[in-house]
Formats: structure tokens, sequence, C-alpha cells
């Protein structure tokens, strides 16, 4: 997978020096990825252990929270050693793999949410079928066919990003990034750039579309109904909106960022655009959730505190 490529390591140019405030931004990092682990691993448990939550809706978000653990690990690790580090370089291996994970993570995100509204479409706009249309075999497939298919699709444009030869090896960024690498090359990028295209149009914009047409026509539905209608719509959807509207704009911003040159913006600002989409969804997801869902917040509750139900 590797071989093609000239270049060994690549150079993170992004990082700047901070002086003794590093340990400080150490911390505040590792107190953030700990509390995504913590926050993401309870909320899987909890729905995994009550045979209350064992229902649809609650199996599509262990997927989600399964989703937001792997992205933070793909990069939070890797983060929190170059904050400590003096030189910022990364191996050629790791930087595919680093790419690998946080594409497939952005992929896998998009296409849990469209199921999730998919989903919530199903539930509020046919509820007597629901039952006959979101059978647990049905979620298996689903929630299978988001994964495999996210991995493949990476999979595919990752390889073809390793094979570039390259001219170059430094990423103004804080990790690897796949557009950046395709910059650096001084061969053929033809077929990455149909491969992105294709992706960011399939999986970014036609994901999003997808999931505006589902609450298109639970909003219809909702504005039709009874206000019993309208309160268990926004009890359930509410959640699932505000997650996919911050991760829709974390996912333009990354992309407009990656696309055009943005130096005349100080390199804070850039790179906390740059890391928006990859740090916030695990920090809100949880708290979403886990607060706006009287079932998950009920069992938590009573997990935490020992409270009787």
């Amino acid at each position: 997978m590797f071989n093609s490529t000239q270049v060994s390591y690549f150079i993170l140019s992004a990082y700047f020096d901070t002086g003794g405030f590093k340990y400080l931004y150490f911390l505040l990092i590792l107190s953030l990825y700990v509390f995504i682990v913590c926050a993401n691993v309870l909320l899987v448990v909890v729905i995994c252990v009550n045979r209350s939550l064992h229902e649809p809706m609650y199996l599509f978000l262990v997927s989600l929270f399964v989703n937001e653990l792997y992205g933070s690990t793909g990069l939070f690790p890797f983060l929190l050693g170059q904050i400590l580090s003096d030189i910022h370089t990364v191996s050629a291996p790791f930087c595919f793999l680093q790419i690998f994970c946080v594409y497939s993570y952005g992929n896998v995100e998009f296409s849990n949410l469209a199921v999730m509204s998919y989903d919530r479409y199903l539930a509020i706009c046919y509820p007597l079928q629901y039952n006959t249309h979101m059978t647990s075999n049905k979620v298996v497939v689903l929630i299978a066919l988001t994964w495999l298919l996210s991995l493949a699709g990476v999979g595919v444009a990752v390889s073809l990003t390793s094979s570039l030869k390259l001219c170059g090896n430094i990423i103004n960024k804080v990790y690897c990034d796949s557009y950046s690498v395709i910059k650096l090359a001084c061969s053929d990028t033809t077929a990455n750039n149909i491969v992105g295209l294709v992706n960011t149009f399939t999986v970014t914009f036609g994901l999003i579309i997808l999931n505006l047409l589902s609450y298109m026509r639970i909003l219809k539905v909702c504005f039709s109904g009874s206000r019993q209608t309208r309160q268990k719509a926004l009890s359930t959807c509410t959640p699932h909106l505000l997650s996919l509207l911050n991760f829709s704009f974390g996912s333009f911003f990354e992309i407009v960022q990656s696309r055009f040159n943005m130096n005349y913006l100080p390199n804070m600002l850039r790179i906390f655009l740059s890391l928006y989409w990859l740090t916030c969804q695990p920090l809100i997801n949880p708290l979403l959730y886990g607060l706006k869902m009287s079932k998950i917040r009920i069992v938590c509750r009573d997990l935490l505190f020992g409270g009787k139900r």
C-alpha cells in the first residue's frame, strides 16, 4: 500500500511553539478525551444492559456512540503525543492509517445520522406499520451497511492516495489529511479528485439531503397531527437534528478550509476549525441524547445514583 510513495514521513507544520503552555493544552485535551470515552462508553453500556432500550432507535444510537469512540481514538492519542513532542513528524504508514480512521469516522457518522432520520420518519409518519418495516433483521442490515460501505469507500480513496508519487512531505495541519497529501503529489491525481468529489457529494451532501427530506415529512405530520404527536416528535427528533446540524457545519468548515487558502486566518482559528468536526461531535452527542431522551436519562440516573424507577 505504501511502496509507491517516495516519502517515508510527513511534517505537520501547523503546530507552533507554545512554551510551558503545552502542558496546559495537554491536560485540557486529555480531560476532553477522558470525558468523551467515559460518556460514550457509559451510554453504550446503559443501552446494551437494559432490555427496555433494545429498540431500533437506541441500537442505532449504540452504533453512533461506538463511532464517536472510534473517531476520537483515531485523533486524540496522536494529538496528545504531538502536543508534548518537539518534533512534529509522523511516519507515512501511520499517516495513511490516520486518514483512513478520520475519514471513515466521518462517513459512518453521516450514514448513521441518515439511518436514524429514516427510523424516526417511519416511527412518526407510519407508527402503525413501524414494527413491520423496522424489524430486528433490518436494523442489523442497516448498521452493517453503514459501517461496511463507509469503510470500503474510504479504503479505496486512501489506497489511491497512498499510491501517489509525492514531491513534498509538509502537511499544514495538526493531523494527517487526505487532501493535503494529494496536493503534495507530482503524479496524476485525476482518479483521486474524482473519488473525492463522488464521496463529498454522495456521502456529505447526498446524506444531508436525505436527512432533510425525512425531516420535511416529519414536520408535515407534526403540523397536521395532534399536540401529543408534536411533543413525541420533538422529544425524539430534536437531539438528532441538532447533532446533524452540528456535524454538517463542522464538515463544511473542514471542506472549505482544505480546498481554499485560509492562511489569512489566525493559526489558532484554523486549528480549531480543522478539529471542530472531529472533537465536538463525540463531545456533544452523549450530552444531547443523554439529557434530551428521557428513557436514557432515567436509566443513567438510576445507574449512577442508585435511584429507583
